[in-house]
Protein backbone atom coordinates (compact mmCIF):
# COMPACT_ATOMS: atom_id res chain seq x y z
CA UNK A 1 0.00 0.00 0.00
CA UNK A 2 1.60 3.34 -1.02
CA UNK A 3 1.77 6.06 1.60
CA UNK A 4 -1.19 8.75 1.39
CA UNK A 5 -1.17 12.13 3.21
CA UNK A 6 -3.97 14.28 2.59
CA UNK A 7 -3.31 15.58 -1.08
CA UNK A 8 -1.42 12.19 -2.22
CA UNK A 9 2.49 10.97 -1.96
CA UNK A 10 4.80 10.71 1.38
CA UNK A 11 3.53 11.35 5.06
CA UNK A 12 5.70 14.57 6.57
CA UNK A 13 6.05 14.34 10.57
CA UNK A 14 6.69 17.92 12.43
CA UNK A 15 8.31 16.93 15.71
CA UNK A 16 8.89 20.26 17.07
CA UNK A 17 10.75 19.25 20.44
CA UNK A 18 12.20 16.87 22.39
CA UNK A 19 9.85 17.05 25.12
CA UNK A 20 6.91 19.44 25.59
CA UNK A 21 7.65 22.49 27.76
CA UNK A 22 11.22 22.02 26.88
CA UNK A 23 10.48 25.08 24.33
CA UNK A 24 9.00 24.90 21.00
CA UNK A 25 10.33 27.64 18.35
CA UNK A 26 7.51 29.15 16.24
CA UNK A 27 10.19 29.83 13.22
CA UNK A 28 10.69 25.94 13.30
CA UNK A 29 7.35 25.09 13.45
CA UNK A 30 6.48 27.51 10.47
CA UNK A 31 9.03 25.75 8.49
CA UNK A 32 7.39 22.68 8.47
CA UNK A 33 3.94 23.83 8.35
CA UNK A 34 5.43 24.88 4.84
CA UNK A 35 7.19 22.07 3.94
CA UNK A 36 3.65 20.61 4.14
CA UNK A 37 3.45 19.07 7.62
CA UNK A 38 0.75 16.39 7.70
CA UNK A 39 1.06 16.15 11.68
CA UNK A 40 2.76 17.69 14.70
CA UNK A 41 3.90 15.25 17.01
CA UNK A 42 5.98 15.45 20.19
CA UNK A 43 6.76 13.43 23.58
CA UNK A 44 6.15 15.03 26.80
CA UNK A 45 7.75 12.95 29.28
CA UNK A 46 10.04 10.13 30.35
CA UNK A 47 11.60 7.96 33.68
CA UNK A 48 14.74 10.67 32.81
CA UNK A 49 14.11 12.19 36.47
CA UNK A 50 13.10 9.90 38.59
CA UNK A 51 10.60 8.18 40.25
CA UNK A 52 9.19 11.18 41.82
CA UNK A 53 6.75 12.71 39.05
CA UNK A 54 4.82 9.12 38.45
CA UNK A 55 4.37 8.66 42.57
CA UNK A 56 2.74 12.03 42.94
CA UNK A 57 1.39 12.40 39.68
CA UNK A 58 3.23 15.81 38.70
CA UNK A 59 5.03 17.41 36.06
CA UNK A 60 8.78 18.39 36.46
CA UNK A 61 8.20 20.96 34.16
CA UNK A 62 6.24 24.70 35.16
CA UNK A 63 2.96 25.19 33.68
CA UNK A 64 3.90 28.57 32.40
CA UNK A 65 6.47 26.58 30.22
CA UNK A 66 4.15 23.66 28.86
CA UNK A 67 1.40 26.83 27.76
CA UNK A 68 4.03 28.53 25.87
CA UNK A 69 4.87 25.38 23.81
CA UNK A 70 1.18 24.30 23.33
CA UNK A 71 -0.11 27.49 22.28
CA UNK A 72 2.66 27.68 19.32
CA UNK A 73 1.33 23.90 18.43
CA UNK A 74 -2.26 24.52 19.06
CA UNK A 75 -2.15 27.92 16.52
CA UNK A 76 -0.31 25.73 13.88
CA UNK A 77 -2.69 22.76 14.49
CA UNK A 78 -5.67 24.82 13.98
CA UNK A 79 -4.30 26.78 11.18
CA UNK A 80 -3.49 23.81 8.89
CA UNK A 81 -6.06 21.16 10.26
CA UNK A 82 -3.51 18.77 10.98
CA UNK A 83 -3.60 16.61 13.58
CA UNK A 84 -1.47 17.21 17.00
CA UNK A 85 -0.72 14.27 18.80
CA UNK A 86 1.26 14.66 22.71
CA UNK A 87 2.84 11.32 24.06
CA UNK A 88 3.19 10.84 27.76
CA UNK A 89 1.59 13.69 29.06
CA UNK A 90 2.26 15.43 32.29
CA UNK A 91 5.86 13.89 32.86
CA UNK A 92 5.37 10.29 33.54
CA UNK A 93 1.93 10.01 31.93
CA UNK A 94 -0.16 9.03 34.76
CA UNK A 95 -4.14 10.02 34.67
CA UNK A 96 -3.10 13.30 36.65
CA UNK A 97 -0.39 14.19 33.81
CA UNK A 98 -3.07 14.02 30.94
CA UNK A 99 -5.72 15.80 32.83
CA UNK A 100 -3.22 18.77 33.74
CA UNK A 101 -2.29 18.86 30.68
CA UNK A 102 -5.72 18.82 28.91
CA UNK A 103 -6.67 21.80 31.51
CA UNK A 104 -3.97 23.98 30.00
CA UNK A 105 -5.18 22.76 26.51
CA UNK A 106 -8.62 23.71 27.27
CA UNK A 107 -7.43 26.98 28.56
CA UNK A 108 -5.31 27.44 25.01
CA UNK A 109 -8.11 26.80 23.12
CA UNK A 110 -10.40 29.40 24.84
CA UNK A 111 -7.55 32.44 24.19
CA UNK A 112 -6.93 30.90 20.29
CA UNK A 113 -10.63 30.94 20.09
CA UNK A 114 -10.46 27.51 18.42
CA UNK A 115 -12.74 24.24 19.31
CA UNK A 116 -10.77 21.31 18.62
CA UNK A 117 -11.92 17.35 19.99
CA UNK A 118 -9.76 16.44 21.99
CA UNK A 119 -9.25 12.89 22.81
CA UNK A 120 -7.21 11.80 25.76
CA UNK A 121 -6.20 8.19 26.25
CA UNK A 122 -5.33 6.91 29.96
CA UNK A 123 -2.97 4.49 30.69
CA UNK A 124 -2.45 4.36 34.11
CA UNK A 125 -3.18 0.56 35.84
CA UNK A 126 -5.90 -0.72 38.41
CA UNK A 127 -4.13 -2.51 40.72
CA UNK A 128 -6.81 -5.09 40.93
CA UNK A 129 -6.33 -5.80 36.77
CA UNK A 130 -3.03 -6.40 37.59
CA UNK A 131 -2.94 -8.76 40.21
CA UNK A 132 -5.32 -10.96 38.00
CA UNK A 133 -2.92 -10.82 34.83
CA UNK A 134 -0.30 -11.66 37.06
CA UNK A 135 -1.97 -14.81 38.78
CA UNK A 136 -2.91 -15.80 34.85
CA UNK A 137 0.94 -16.02 34.32
CA UNK A 138 1.03 -12.58 31.98
CA UNK A 139 3.59 -10.20 33.96
CA UNK A 140 6.98 -10.87 33.33
CA UNK A 141 10.00 -9.40 35.29
CA UNK A 142 12.36 -7.38 32.47
CA UNK A 143 15.43 -7.02 35.53
CA UNK A 144 16.89 -8.42 38.55
CA UNK A 145 13.27 -6.61 40.09
CA UNK A 146 12.40 -10.79 39.81
CA UNK A 147 8.54 -12.07 39.31
CA UNK A 148 5.59 -9.99 39.74
CA UNK A 149 4.32 -9.95 43.11
CA UNK A 150 1.06 -8.37 44.69
CA UNK A 151 2.89 -7.14 47.51
CA UNK A 152 5.30 -4.88 44.69
CA UNK A 153 1.86 -3.58 42.84
CA UNK A 154 0.24 -2.96 46.40
CA UNK A 155 3.31 -0.66 47.01
CA UNK A 156 3.21 1.22 44.04
CA UNK A 157 0.98 4.75 44.51
CA UNK A 158 0.76 4.82 40.27
CA UNK A 159 1.52 2.29 37.85
CA UNK A 160 1.28 3.65 33.44
CA UNK A 161 1.37 0.70 31.07
CA UNK A 162 3.44 2.01 27.55
CA UNK A 163 1.01 2.63 24.67
CA UNK A 164 1.85 1.64 21.38
CA UNK A 165 0.25 4.06 18.34
CA UNK A 166 -2.95 1.90 17.75
CA UNK A 167 -4.96 4.11 20.63
CA UNK A 168 -4.06 7.27 19.11
CA UNK A 169 -4.92 6.03 15.46
CA UNK A 170 -8.32 5.14 17.03
CA UNK A 171 -8.65 8.30 18.11
CA UNK A 172 -7.78 9.98 14.89
CA UNK A 173 -10.08 7.79 12.83
CA UNK A 174 -12.99 8.49 15.58
CA UNK A 175 -12.47 12.60 14.51
CA UNK A 176 -9.56 13.93 16.93
CA UNK A 177 -8.27 16.91 16.15
CA UNK A 178 -5.69 17.12 19.33
CA UNK A 179 -4.81 13.77 21.11
CA UNK A 180 -3.01 13.76 24.46
CA UNK A 181 -1.87 10.62 25.55
CA UNK A 182 -1.10 9.30 28.97
CA UNK A 183 2.66 7.00 29.17
CA UNK A 184 3.27 6.08 25.77
CA UNK A 185 6.57 4.71 24.43
CA UNK A 186 8.56 8.15 22.21
CA UNK A 187 8.27 6.59 19.12
CA UNK A 188 5.09 5.07 18.91
CA UNK A 189 3.22 8.92 19.14
CA UNK A 190 5.36 9.58 16.18
CA UNK A 191 4.81 6.61 14.45
CA UNK A 192 0.84 6.72 14.78
CA UNK A 193 0.06 8.82 11.69
CA UNK A 194 2.91 7.25 8.80
CA UNK A 195 1.50 4.20 10.62
CA UNK A 196 -1.96 4.99 9.84
CA UNK A 197 -1.03 6.70 6.41
CA UNK A 198 0.17 3.36 5.31
CA UNK A 199 3.43 3.90 5.67
CA UNK A 200 5.94 0.36 5.87
CA UNK A 201 6.01 -0.42 9.27
CA UNK A 202 9.60 -0.78 9.76
CA UNK A 203 10.63 2.91 8.25
CA UNK A 204 7.23 4.33 10.37
CA UNK A 205 9.04 2.91 13.67
CA UNK A 206 12.51 4.04 12.92
CA UNK A 207 11.33 7.36 11.81
CA UNK A 208 9.58 7.41 15.48
CA UNK A 209 13.00 6.75 17.00
CA UNK A 210 15.37 8.88 15.34
CA UNK A 211 12.81 11.94 16.00
CA UNK A 212 11.72 11.06 18.96
CA UNK A 213 14.41 13.70 20.76
CA UNK A 214 13.77 16.27 17.99
CA UNK A 215 16.89 18.14 17.00
CA UNK A 216 19.36 15.46 18.93
CA UNK A 217 19.56 13.72 16.24
CA UNK A 218 21.14 16.53 14.39
CA UNK A 219 25.10 17.60 14.40
CA UNK A 220 23.61 20.64 16.81
CA UNK A 221 21.24 19.70 18.72
CA UNK A 222 21.56 22.93 20.72
CA UNK A 223 21.44 24.84 17.43
CA UNK A 224 17.36 24.12 16.58
CA UNK A 225 14.46 21.72 18.96
CA UNK A 226 12.55 19.98 16.02
CA UNK A 227 12.91 17.94 12.75
CA UNK A 228 10.93 17.18 9.73
CA UNK A 229 10.93 13.58 8.98
CA UNK A 230 9.37 12.81 5.15
CA UNK A 231 7.99 9.05 4.93
CA UNK A 232 7.98 7.14 1.25
CA UNK A 233 7.18 3.63 0.49
CA UNK A 234 10.94 2.79 0.60
CA UNK A 235 12.74 5.29 2.90
CA UNK A 236 12.52 8.34 4.94
CA UNK A 237 14.26 11.82 5.28
CA UNK A 238 15.37 13.47 8.43
CA UNK A 239 16.12 17.30 8.40
CA UNK A 240 16.02 20.16 11.25
CA UNK A 241 13.56 22.80 11.15
CA UNK A 242 16.13 24.97 11.97
CA UNK A 243 18.07 25.74 8.48
CA UNK A 244 20.82 26.66 9.99
CA UNK A 245 21.52 23.62 11.54
CA UNK A 246 22.06 19.95 9.48
CA UNK A 247 21.87 15.70 9.71
CA UNK A 248 24.77 13.66 9.06
CA UNK A 249 24.77 9.94 8.70
CA UNK A 250 26.43 9.89 12.27
CA UNK A 251 24.34 11.52 13.94
CA UNK A 252 21.20 10.43 12.94
CA UNK A 253 22.42 6.45 12.93
CA UNK A 254 23.92 7.48 16.63
CA UNK A 255 20.14 7.86 18.08
CA UNK A 256 19.26 4.15 17.89
CA UNK A 257 21.65 4.07 20.98
CA UNK A 258 19.87 6.86 22.26
CA UNK A 259 18.16 5.36 26.12
CA UNK A 260 18.81 1.66 23.69
CA UNK A 261 21.26 -1.19 24.81
CA UNK A 262 21.12 -2.48 20.96
CA UNK A 263 22.38 -0.11 18.28
CA UNK A 264 20.13 -2.98 15.59
CA UNK A 265 17.40 -3.49 17.90
CA UNK A 266 14.03 -1.65 19.35
CA UNK A 267 11.77 -3.57 21.39
CA UNK A 268 7.96 -1.72 20.71
CA UNK A 269 4.53 -2.82 21.87
CA UNK A 270 3.72 -5.85 19.12
CA UNK A 271 7.09 -5.80 17.68
CA UNK A 272 10.71 -5.08 17.22
CA UNK A 273 12.68 -2.73 15.13
CA UNK A 274 15.53 -4.34 12.84
CA UNK A 275 17.69 -1.72 11.59
CA UNK A 276 20.48 -4.32 11.13
CA UNK A 277 19.90 -3.88 6.82
CA UNK A 278 19.18 -0.13 7.29
CA UNK A 279 21.30 2.65 5.47
CA UNK A 280 21.77 5.84 6.11
CA UNK A 281 23.37 8.77 3.45
CA UNK A 282 23.65 12.49 2.92
CA UNK A 283 20.56 13.30 0.57
CA UNK A 284 21.85 16.73 0.64
CA UNK A 285 23.58 19.54 2.88
CA UNK A 286 21.37 18.66 5.54
CA UNK A 287 18.75 15.99 5.34
CA UNK A 288 19.74 12.21 5.57
CA UNK A 289 18.12 9.41 4.26
CA UNK A 290 17.15 5.85 5.41
CA UNK A 291 16.60 3.00 4.22
CA UNK A 292 16.28 -0.78 4.89
CA UNK A 293 14.45 -0.29 7.90
CA UNK A 294 12.62 -3.38 9.20
CA UNK A 295 9.75 -4.56 11.68
CA UNK A 296 9.12 -8.07 13.31
CA UNK A 297 5.98 -8.49 14.54
CA UNK A 298 5.50 -10.47 17.77
CA UNK A 299 2.87 -10.91 20.71
CA UNK A 300 1.50 -7.49 21.78
CA UNK A 301 3.40 -6.63 25.57
CA UNK A 302 3.19 -3.05 27.59
CA UNK A 303 5.78 -2.30 29.84
CA UNK A 304 4.17 -1.40 33.22
CA UNK A 305 6.02 1.66 35.26
CA UNK A 306 5.07 1.57 38.63
CA UNK A 307 6.21 3.68 41.87
CA UNK A 308 5.76 4.37 44.95
CA UNK A 309 7.01 5.92 48.37
CA UNK A 310 9.88 4.85 50.45
CA UNK A 311 11.56 5.80 53.67
CA UNK A 312 12.31 9.66 54.25
CA UNK A 313 15.55 11.96 54.05
CA UNK A 314 16.78 14.57 55.88
CA UNK A 315 20.37 16.56 54.18
CA UNK A 316 23.07 18.96 55.14
CA UNK A 317 25.57 20.51 53.20
CA UNK A 318 28.98 22.32 54.20
CA UNK A 319 32.03 23.56 52.19
CA UNK A 320 35.34 22.75 52.67
CA UNK A 321 38.54 24.44 52.35
CA UNK A 322 40.38 22.41 54.61
CA UNK A 323 43.90 21.91 53.19
CA UNK A 324 44.76 18.27 55.18
CA UNK A 325 41.17 17.42 53.89
CA UNK A 326 41.45 18.35 50.47
CA UNK A 327 44.99 16.41 50.77
CA UNK A 328 43.49 13.17 50.91
CA UNK A 329 39.44 13.03 50.58
CA UNK A 330 38.67 9.60 50.15
CA UNK A 331 40.53 9.06 53.44
CA UNK A 332 38.44 11.62 55.52
CA UNK A 333 35.31 10.61 53.49
CA UNK A 334 35.83 7.03 55.39
CA UNK A 335 36.99 8.56 58.66
CA UNK A 336 34.49 11.15 58.59
CA UNK A 337 31.31 8.30 57.90
CA UNK A 338 33.00 6.09 60.63
CA UNK A 339 32.39 8.98 63.20
CA UNK A 340 28.92 10.16 61.97
CA UNK A 341 27.81 6.52 62.70
CA UNK A 342 29.28 6.21 65.81
CA UNK A 343 27.90 9.69 66.64
CA UNK A 344 24.16 8.25 65.56
CA UNK A 345 24.99 4.94 67.66
CA UNK A 346 26.00 6.90 70.55
CA UNK A 347 23.43 8.99 70.68
CA UNK A 348 20.12 7.38 69.35
CA UNK A 349 21.09 3.47 69.41
CA UNK A 350 18.42 1.15 68.67
CA UNK A 351 15.94 3.39 68.25
CA UNK A 352 17.30 4.62 64.77
CA UNK A 353 15.91 1.56 63.74
CA UNK A 354 17.09 0.93 60.23
CA UNK A 355 18.75 4.06 58.64
CA UNK A 356 21.50 4.72 56.43
CA UNK A 357 24.26 7.75 55.81
CA UNK A 358 25.62 8.87 52.82
CA UNK A 359 28.07 11.44 52.39
CA UNK A 360 28.58 12.87 48.84
CA UNK A 361 31.57 14.34 48.14
CA UNK A 362 30.92 16.98 45.31
CA UNK A 363 33.69 18.23 43.77
CA UNK A 364 35.65 14.65 43.84
CA UNK A 365 33.56 12.04 42.58
CA UNK A 366 30.11 12.90 44.04
CA UNK A 367 28.27 12.22 40.67
CA UNK A 368 30.11 8.62 39.40
CA UNK A 369 31.10 6.91 42.84
CA UNK A 370 34.10 5.95 41.56
CA UNK A 371 37.39 5.82 42.39
CA UNK A 372 39.32 8.84 41.66
CA UNK A 373 42.22 8.15 39.50
CA UNK A 374 45.80 8.07 41.60
CA UNK A 375 47.38 10.78 41.31
CA UNK A 376 44.78 13.57 40.96
CA UNK A 377 45.76 16.44 41.62
CA UNK A 378 43.76 18.04 45.18
CA UNK A 379 40.54 20.18 44.47
CA UNK A 380 40.25 23.95 45.49
CA UNK A 381 37.35 23.30 47.47
CA UNK A 382 34.63 20.37 47.90
CA UNK A 383 31.20 20.63 48.97
CA UNK A 384 29.67 17.51 51.24
CA UNK A 385 26.30 16.67 50.86
CA UNK A 386 25.17 14.92 53.78
CA UNK A 387 22.25 12.27 53.17
CA UNK A 388 20.37 10.48 56.47
CA UNK A 389 17.57 8.28 55.26
CA UNK A 390 15.63 6.42 58.27
CA UNK A 391 11.88 5.69 58.76
CA UNK A 392 10.26 8.18 59.18
CA UNK A 393 10.89 11.87 58.95
CA UNK A 394 11.25 12.97 62.21
CA UNK A 395 14.03 10.01 62.67
CA UNK A 396 15.69 11.61 59.59
CA UNK A 397 16.07 14.84 61.04
CA UNK A 398 17.48 13.50 64.03
CA UNK A 399 20.03 11.69 63.16
CA UNK A 400 20.87 14.82 60.97
CA UNK A 401 20.59 16.76 64.44
CA UNK A 402 22.78 14.35 66.06
CA UNK A 403 25.46 14.37 63.26
CA UNK A 404 25.60 18.16 63.26
CA UNK A 405 28.25 18.81 65.48
CA UNK A 406 30.74 16.37 63.64
CA UNK A 407 29.62 17.16 60.14
CA UNK A 408 30.80 21.09 61.49
CA UNK A 409 34.10 20.35 63.29
CA UNK A 410 35.30 17.32 62.20
CA UNK A 411 39.05 17.20 61.83
CA UNK A 412 41.50 14.86 59.24
CA UNK A 413 42.83 13.64 62.53
CA UNK A 414 41.43 13.23 65.73
CA UNK A 415 43.54 15.95 68.92
CA UNK A 416 44.73 18.15 66.85
CA UNK A 417 42.89 21.69 66.08
CA UNK A 418 38.72 21.41 65.29
CA UNK A 419 38.35 23.40 62.29
CA UNK A 420 35.29 24.98 60.93
CA UNK A 421 33.26 23.98 57.59
CA UNK A 422 30.68 26.63 55.80
CA UNK A 423 26.95 25.27 56.15
CA UNK A 424 25.17 26.11 52.95
CA UNK A 425 22.04 26.89 55.23
CA UNK A 426 20.84 27.89 58.73
CA UNK A 427 19.10 25.74 59.96
CA UNK A 428 21.48 23.47 58.59
CA UNK A 429 19.25 20.03 58.34
CA UNK A 430 16.96 20.00 55.68
CA UNK A 431 13.77 17.71 54.94
CA UNK A 432 13.54 16.48 51.78
CA UNK A 433 10.64 14.09 52.73
CA UNK A 434 9.94 10.65 51.30
CA UNK A 435 12.67 8.70 48.55
CA UNK A 436 10.25 7.99 45.64
CA UNK A 437 11.35 4.48 44.22
CA UNK A 438 10.73 2.63 40.98
CA UNK A 439 9.28 -0.67 42.09
CA UNK A 440 7.88 -2.01 38.77
CA UNK A 441 10.21 -2.91 35.37
CA UNK A 442 7.80 -5.49 33.74
CA UNK A 443 5.84 -6.39 30.49
CA UNK A 444 2.06 -7.24 30.28
CA UNK A 445 1.15 -9.51 28.35
CA UNK A 446 -2.80 -7.76 26.77
CA UNK A 447 -5.12 -8.79 24.51
CA UNK A 448 -4.50 -6.49 22.21
CA UNK A 449 -3.44 -2.47 21.69
CA UNK A 450 -6.52 -1.54 23.36
CA UNK A 451 -7.04 -3.45 26.65
CA UNK A 452 -5.48 -1.12 28.86
CA UNK A 453 -6.14 2.10 27.66
CA UNK A 454 -9.55 3.95 28.23
CA UNK A 455 -10.61 6.96 25.94
CA UNK A 456 -12.21 10.02 26.77
CA UNK A 457 -14.00 12.91 24.69
CA UNK A 458 -13.31 17.14 25.71
CA UNK A 459 -15.54 18.13 22.46
CA UNK A 460 -14.75 21.83 22.00
CA UNK A 461 -16.64 22.06 18.74
CA UNK A 462 -19.66 21.43 20.91
CA UNK A 463 -19.16 24.10 23.01
CA UNK A 464 -21.15 27.36 23.08
CA UNK A 465 -18.74 29.68 25.30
Amino acid sequence: MAVKNGTGGAVRLLVPVGSLGAGVRAAEVRYGLEQGADVIASDAGSTDSGAAYLALGISKNNREAVKRDLLILMAAQAEKGIPLLIGSCGQAGGDAGVDWTCEIAVEVARELGIRPRIALLYSEQSKEVLKRKNAEGKIHALSVLGPMTDAMIDSCDHIVAAMGPEPYIAALEAGADIVLGGRTTDTAVLAAVPLMRGAPTGLAWHAGKIGECGAQCSVNPAGGAGVLITIGDEHFDVEPLSTENRCVPESVSAHMLYENSDPFLLVEPGGVLDVTAAQYAQLDARAVRVTGSEWVNKPYTMKLEGAGAGQYQTIMLVGIEQPDVLADVDAFHDKFLAALYGRVHSTIGEAAGDFHISLRMYGWNAVSGRPVPKGAPPPREIGVLFVATAATQEMATNIAKACNPWFFHFPMELGTELPSYGFAFSPADIERGPVYEFRLNHVVETDGPHELVRTKWVDLSQDNQ
